[in-house]
């Protein structure tokens, strides 16, 4: 527990100034290495199930979305808008059957090669493009501001989830799958979500002025406008972010099941690994990106 509350305290601060305050191509450069670890976590966990996985050509697709990304993010007025993102993302999902397939007709035996190929698709998808709507979303217009409201509705909910249902839980929700989490947390979680989700857009505008004389963002990062946003659509989105994001864990937990394993990875002490850590915002994160993006498009 003293591992996780330290590894905690150091790294909070670090991804906050991070989403607030680093330049676009720096948090792209910072989301492909944390893409890059995760995937190497999963390709790892995918020998368990007997897959030699094309580890290489994985991480060099994967390097080169975020180093695209990092290129095209570089000016003042960002390059990538999001409907170029969302044509260059779905192009890169398209291809990366082809590409993968094609590198594992070089392999022998050749029935290994269609599950060699599917496990690095299915990493690509499953951990590059959600870490890629993180980075594009931030450029959106209040972009900071909704990336700390991600966050912060996750963490809120993973925390609730992990002491309520540790303390009183009682009725498992899958314990197949997770055996330690229960629907009392579950419940726990989404009502700590709503409650932080609905402080941070009902003081928004004294939230983000606090941001802004504190430097920690530019004013096209936070909210500003005078009118109290609605907290009917705030609390829908946010109980759906929350939804994602446990359904997201439960994924990485049916996953490391599968494979026999309790954590990913040792990276974080306390935590587990990489994928251990961002499991949740992998299901969150497309879904704050597709309403942002339509709220752009409106």
């Amino acid at each position: 527990m003293l591992k996780r509350i330290a590894t905690a305290v150091v790294l909070i601060p670090i991804v906050l100034v991070l989403i607030l305050r680093a330049p676009v191509p720096v948090l792209a450069i910072v989301a492909g290495i944390v893409a890059l670890l995760t995937t190497h976590e999963f390709l790892k966990l995918t020998e368990a199930y007997g897959v030699q996985p094309l580890a290489w050509p994985t991480y060099l697709f994967t390097g080169l979305l975020f180093l695209i990304l990092a290129v095209s993010t570089g000016g003042e007025t960002p390059l990538l808008s999001t409907g170029k993102f969302l044509v260059a993302m779905g192009f890169t999902a398209a291809i990366a059957p082809f590409v993968f397939l094609t590198r594992a007709m070089r392999d022998e035996p050749l029935r290994a090669g269609y599950p060699a190929a599917a496990a690095s698709v299915f990493a690509f998808t499953y951990i590059a493009l959600p870490m890629a709507m993180l980075v594009q979303l931030r450029q959106q217009w209040a972009g900071a501001f909704y990336l700390l409201y991600l966050l912060l509705v996750v963490w809120a909910g993973d925390i609730f989830a992990y002491f309520v249902g540790k303390s009183i839980g009682r009725h498992l929700m899958g314990p197949r799958i997770s055996p330690k989490k229960t629907w009392e947390g579950a419940a726990a979680s989404v009502i700590a979500s709503v409650a932080v989700g609905w402080l941070l857009f009902h003081y928004a505008l004294p939230l983000s002025s606090a941001l802004l004389r504190a430097g920690l963002i530019a004013r096209q990062d936070g909210l500003f406008g005078l009118e109290q946003p609605a907290m009917a659509p705030v609390i829908v989105l946010t109980i759906v972010l929350n939804v994602a994001a446990q359904l997201g864990d439960l994924v990485e937990s049916l996953i490391k099941r599968g494979a026999g394993v309790k954590d990913s990875g040792a990276l974080l002490p306390g935590h587990g690994g990489m994928l251990d850590r961002i499991d949740a915002l992998l299901f969150a994160a497309p879904v704050l990106w597709y309403y942002a993006a339509w709220r752009v498009m409106q």
